[in-house]
């Protein structure tokens, strides 16, 4: 009998409402579900996350960030499909904004061991005001 050894990720969602709850003044929140999301190598895998704001169009910016190394832009959404792919992700990871139901997943196909990390959203709003601009 043969024994697989499989390669599993461990993908974990950064709670952004607790950072923009002190900096929005209520204006913007993001909520991502809490706990890590396990997966095998290979697979494809969708982090959820859902938005409120007072703007009506929101841009909402998706962010990796792996062990010590500073948060890396994954992309960015305006309305559903419109935004930027950073080039090392465009060809795995995507994202459709859903004015409707007020989401905004991410999606990462043929998953490797590189995408092991910290996944979290941001909006503008909550951007500009945590940097003064």
């Amino acid at each position: 009998m043969k024994h697989w050894l499989r390669n599993i990720l461990i993908l974990t969602l950064w709670l952004g409402n607790s950072l923009n709850l002190l900096i929005c003044k209520g204006e913007d929140r993001v909520t991502q579900p809490p706990g890590d999301v396990i997966a095998t190598e290979g697979e494809t895998v969708t982090l959820g996350c859902t938005f409120e704001t007072s703007y009506p169009n929101p841009t909402l910016f998706w962010y990796k960030q792996d062990g010590n190394n500073s948060p890396k832009f994954i992309l960015s959404r305006i309305q559903r499909d419109e935004g930027n792919t950073a080039a090392e992700f465009k060809e795995r990871f995507s994202s459709t904004l859903n004015s409707t139901l007020k989401s905004v997943p991410l999606k990462i196909q043929k998953l490797q061991l590189s995408d092991s990390a910290v996944y979290y959203l941001s909006s503008l709003h909550t951007l500009s005001n945590y940097s003064g601009m």
